[in-house]
Parts: structure tokens; sequence; C-alpha cells
């Protein structure tokens, strides 16, 4: 569930993303949206192979915090 959701969330700010740069012409604010925007997906994959319990969720609340950043 985490790994689609992630992967649709992060397909749209790739999006958003393409969409900034060619037709807004807004390269800085539009970079921090791809980054954080796709680091959510990346932080949970690397969640899954976490070394320990408090490693898995470490890993997943930077993920939350980035979602958190995004929202904005």
């Amino acid at each position: 569930m985490i790994k689609s959701k992630s992967f649709q969330f992060s397909a749209k700010v790739v999006n958003l993303y393409k969409f900034l740069t060619s037709e807004k012409k807004e390269f800085v604010m539009s970079m921090q949206v791809l980054r954080s925007g796709t680091a959510i997906g990346a932080l949970g994959r690397e969640a899954e192979h976490a070394e320990s319990k408090a490693d898995f969720i470490h890993k997943l609340s930077i993920g939350l915090k980035e979602a958190n950043e995004t929202e904005y």
C-alpha cells in the first residue's frame, strides 16, 4: 500500500516539476518540491531494509516529515 501510494505521489510530483520548469520557468521552488516529494518513496524503500525496529521507525519518520513539508 505504501509502495503504490508513494510511487503515484512521486509520479505526480515529477509531473508538477516538469510543469513548473517548462511553463512557469520556476526552477528553485520546483527543485525543492521534486527533492522532498520523491524522497518520501525512497525513504519508505529504505525503511523496508532497516537494521532494527528503531531504524525502521526513524526512516519512516523522516518520510513523514518530507510529506508534511510537501503539503504547502
